[in-house]
């Protein structure tokens, strides 16, 4: 484990076949993945999503293509897929019409009969049996790109049916490789110390808003580039599980559930404890109510925890939580789903969730936070990241579950 992994340029071209190879199962004639998570799991680019259009342009049959704006060209050609040759780079000016060019690309690489493969496999085993012959270009847009973009593809690709690259890439972006693990357990382990510096240190008296711009300077001073959410929820606040930290002052025997995460070098990490501040006062512990709440939490989330392994439907990890606050007389007040998916982005898929017979693969990697919340009283949650190992959990969040009972 290194604070600083990389992915290997390899890696890179075996995600962009793997979409090929996915994309033709499926029967389309490109991929047009904009700017965010699925471009820069494809190619390593990263860019601010901008009025002007960025779009990498993968056809089902032959190279992809990044057509970018002139004055980012520079950038695109120091992504890692790029400096390995995996793509070409398509700049366009000012006054051209980028959505134009793009329409271009994709009639040049749709398949006609005489183009049409044979079977093959790539090397990750993704069977390939090319799917139907395209008679017209159908492509499948990634989900994050901007409508003003997808409209003026629409207009330059008339007639042609468009649906969501996710498709596609979820297939390939769910199931994490070793390295994948290896930054998403960095990240974690990172927001584990944030986690015990904020618990070790003075909250009573504080505003939630300054307790929360603490949270984010010590993610970034812990390696995080992006301090993406501090939740900071304190006495009735902590009902609220997405609670925006506001200027209500912290005080002596009350709860505060601490939701933290970001990004560090690209993978996120999302972590959530709750903690009892006494002030220093042994009269201003926790209720016996609220340590009989917690204790059922504590149970839920260690049994769903210990669900995860290969061919679990997610539902069911959701169920093993839910049950247990139900039969604690809490059902009601597990007011969210008991887990998402993890990665390149906070929220992905899969999600764990009732409705969602998905089964579990190896690899897969997912937050199991299950929460009780009773409005205008108090809540509590506890929150870890897992990956699905061969033979059952992987947990990669290492700070105490219990309910940390401080001085504040």
């Amino acid at each position: 484990m290194s604070g600083h992994a990389v992915i290997p340029v390899e890696r890179f071209a075996a995600r962009l076949e793997r979409a090929r190879v996915v994309a033709r199962r499926q029967g389309l004639g490109a991929l047009l993945i904009g700017v965010g998570a699925d471009l820069r799991y494809l190619t390593g680019h990263i860019v601010l999503p901008l009025e002007r259009l960025t779009m990498l342009v993968i056809p089902a049959h032959g190279p992809a293509t990044l057509v970018t704006p002139r004055l980012e060209a520079v950038a695109a050609r120091q992504a890692p897929a790029a400096l390995a040759g995996l793509f070409d780079i398509l700049p366009w000016d000012e006054t051209d019409d980028a959505a134009a060019m793009v329409a271009a690309l994709v009639r040049a690489g749709a398949p006609g009969p005489a183009s049409a493969p044979g079977p093959a496999s790539d090397a990750a085993g993704f069977s390939d049996d090319a799917g139907p012959t395209v008679a017209a270009p159908t492509v499948a847009v990634s989900e994050r790109a901007w409508a003003v973009h997808v409209l003026a593809l629409q207009r330059a690709l008339p007639g042609t049916p468009m649906s969501l690259a996710t498709a596609v890439l979820r297939e390939l972006r769910m199931a994490k490789d070793p390295a994948e693990v290896d930054m998403l357990l960095v990240a974690a382990l990172a927001a584990d110390r944030v986690v015990d510096q904020i618990a070790g240190g003075r909250l009573v008296g504080r505003t939630e808003a300054d307790v929360s711009r603490e949270v984010r300077d010590r993610l970034v001073a812990e390696g995080h580039e992006l301090a993406e959410f501090a939740i900071v929820g304190s006495g009735p606040n902590s009902a609220s599980p997405h609670h925006e930290a506001s200027e209500r002052v912290i005080a002596a025997g009350e709860p505060i559930v601490l939701d933290i995460g970001g990004a560090y070098d690209g993978y996120c990490s999302d972590t959530t404890r709750t903690l009892w501040v006494t002030g220093g006062d042994p009269a201003k512990g926790p209720t016996a109510e609220f340590l009989a709440l917690y204790a059922v939490l504590q149970r839920a989330q260690a049994e769903a925890t210990a669900a995860v392994r290969p061919g679990i439907a997610c539902e069911t990890i959701d169920a093993v939580a839910r049950d247990i606050i139900t039969a604690g007389g809490h059902g009601p007040n597990f007011i969210h789903r008991v887990g998402h998916g993890i990665g390149l982005e906070t929220h992905e898929e899969p999600y764990l969730v009732a409705g969602n017979g998905e089964l579990l693969r190896s690899g897969y990697a997912f937050s199991v936070e299950p929460g009780i919340y009773l409005e205008g009283r108090y809540g509590a949650r506890i929150e870890d990241i897992v990956v699905c190992g061969d033979d059952g959990p992987i947990v990669l969040n290492r700070s105490s579950r219990d309910l940390r009972v401080v001085p504040g």
